[in-house]
């Protein structure tokens, strides 16, 4: 009985701490505007996105102008994690920069996701006293977001967000350059349908967030709101990780010690996945379905091996790709043919999946980040 009473505790303690969690970010969450409400508002941008999306698909052409200087181009990413999909969009846009013949200068800073944000700080402003032309950034922390309307109060260097796809009603009167990456909510909607019809509709899961933030709202949020739909399904445990994995690990031996009828982990990113499934291979538990997010090399061996059931994989190198395409235009003086938003293709991918159809999309998405710099001189 003491037992119960410690575990219903935990369980009240849980639910009050992820509340006051999403609470405090309940205004960012209304602050995005979908891309579908987004192209409702400014319906011309349907067509100006989808002219480009072909322009990111079909194969580099030229510079048209001839520039009087190199374009100086800053990155800051979160790179330093398992997920390859940072240092790819970096690789992928490097080479689309090049197949385009446009002369540029590039410095690129990686930091760790999350707990960095003061390297990140730091970062920015060695990037920003470069005065570069062009700065790609990306949002999820709050920090971040302070930097970023530092930057667009500033109204240069020309702003890039990546891996965010859904504009701040904030920041609509001085927006960024552009947008680009792929949509999460879509993402996660693919694996959510999957995932609950693959456990009947009813059963335990485990949710494990990225940080507190834009991703899991997006990615996990999304999924719990479509979990939510089902009355037989029950969300026993949910851990924000910090994209950690070591704290993936940890939260998923936890809760299946609580909870050995587990049936379910949704994880937001990839390292969050791996984790879990360490803790689910060590405790013989590959009977508890699991998800990656993205596609990278390292899911798909995990997909292969079977130890992931389900991903949602990335044409990684569009959003790449697009930036630098937007970057041409831009040069060329066609701004009017950039879009507000990118938002690249996304596939499910299962255990289940032909092997010569994972090639098949590794082609296409990793079309450039594949291929060694050096071999674009």
């Amino acid at each position: 009985m003491a037992r119960f009473s410690w575990n219903k505790l935990l369980a009240v303690i849980f639910s009050v701490i992820i509340t006051a969690l999403h609470s405090s970010m309940a205004y960012a969450a209304e602050d995005y505007i979908r891309i579908n409400t987004y192209i409702d508002q400014h319906p011309e941008q349907n067509s100006i996105m989808g002219k480009f999306a072909e322009i990111v698909r079909a194969p580099a052409t030229p510079i048209t102008k001839s520039l009087k200087r190199p374009t100086r181009i800053a990155i800051i990413y979160p790179g330093l994690q398992t997920s390859d999909y940072w240092r790819r969009s970096q690789n992928s846009f490097e080479h689309r920069m090049r197949n385009t013949r446009t002369p540029y200068e590039l410095k690129s800073f990686f930091s760790r996701p999350s707990v960095d944000s003061a390297l990140q700080s730091q970062q920015l402003s060695e990037a920003l006293a470069w005065q570069p032309d062009y700065l790609v950034f990306t949002l999820d922390t709050a920090p971040q977001s302070r930097m970023i309307e530092r930057i667009l109060a500033r109204g240069t260097p020309k702003l890039i967000l990546q891996n965010i796809t859904t504009p701040l009603l904030r920041w609509q009167t001085h927006p960024p350059f552009l947008y680009v990456g792929f949509d999460h909510a879509q993402g996660t909607r693919l694996m959510a349908e999957w995932m609950l019809n693959k456990i009947d509709h009813k059963g335990k899961y485990l949710m494990l967030y990225f940080s507190p933030g834009y991703v899991s709202q997006m990615r996990g949020d999304t999924f719990a709101n479509e979990a939510a739909k089902h009355p037989d399904i029950t969300q026993v445990a949910a851990y924000y990780t910090q994209g950690n994995r070591d704290k993936a690990y940890q939260a998923t031996l936890r809760t299946l010690q609580q909870h050995p009828d587990l049936k379910m982990i949704f994880a937001n990113s990839t390292d969050v996945a791996l984790g879990a499934l360490q803790a689910l291979r060590e405790t013989n538990r590959l009977d508890v379905l699991l998800n990656g997010w993205g596609g990278g090399e390292a899911e798909l061996i995990e997909l292969q091996q079977k130890g992931l059931d389900v991903t949602v994989m990335r044409i990684n190198d569009d959003n790449g790709i697009a930036m630098a395409e937007a970057i041409k235009l831009d040069q060329q003086s066609q701004s009017e043919h950039i879009p507000h938003i990118f938002s690249g293709d996304i596939k499910l991918l299962t255990k289940d999946q032909l092997q010569a159809d994972i090639n098949q999309l590794k082609r296409q998405a990793f079309r450039l980040s594949n291929i060694p710099l050096e071999a674009n001189q």
